[in-house]
């Protein structure tokens, strides 16, 4: 038995009013209180659960071959909303540093750019790079988008998202270095081919 062919897509368009839902409970939260603790919880799972539907909307439009370029377009477009709700509503409540989040959206909405640009042409897929970026960007969010330093202590939860959010800018750069290079040479061969 199969799947309804919109299904991966309609997960793709869930996850934009769920980072706009999930933004406005962060802020609500605010930074760390016993009154908004609950908040930040609810907060932090909502973008775990929204992240995960990332790998589920691929998994099942891979699995029963129905990807379309509506989810190849969408989907990272999806992910960067998300993410960067993320980004900025932690830079906002000052945890994580405004320039790393600028240098990380830069990258993040260029490229979104340059793919909305270029979709009447052809559709830009992420690639390996850029996958991997997205899911180390979900992990490193998840850990500072959670309170979890209720369990493990305040000094070891601002390291660690300290060094996870360096850890994202290196790949966010070098992922969005991988785009340029193949998309140069993408235009390369088209020329050659003509």
């Amino acid at each position: 038995m199969g799947i309804p062919r919109q299904l991966p897509n309609a997960i793709t368009v869930a996850r934009i009013p769920l980072a706009v839902v999930f933004f406005v409970l962060l802020l609500m939260g605010g930074q760390y209180g016993d009154s908004a603790l609950v908040l930040r919880w609810v907060a932090g799972g909502l973008f775990v659960l929204a992240i995960s539907t990332d790998w589920v909307d691929g998994y099942l439009a891979r699995k029963y071959d129905i990807v379309s370029d509506f989810g190849k377009l969408w989907d990272p477009i999806a992910d960067k909303l998300l993410t960067g709700a993320g980004f900025v509503g932690l830079a906002i409540l000052g945890e994580v540093s405004w320039w790393i989040v600028i240098v990380i959206l830069i990258r993040e909405w260029g490229i979104t750019i340059h793919r909305l640009m270029v979709a009447s042409e052809h559709i830009v897929a992420a690639a390996w790079m850029g996958k991997l970026k997205t899911a180390f960007q979900g992990v490193a969010l998840g850990w500072a988008l959670l309170p979890l330093h209720v369990l493990v202590g305040m000094p070891v939860w601002t390291v660690v998202t300290f060094v996870l959010m360096l850890v994202v800018l290196v790949l966010t750069v070098l992922s969005g270095i991988d785009y340029i290079v193949a998309q140069a040479r993408g235009v390369r061969e088209g020329r050659r081919a003509k």
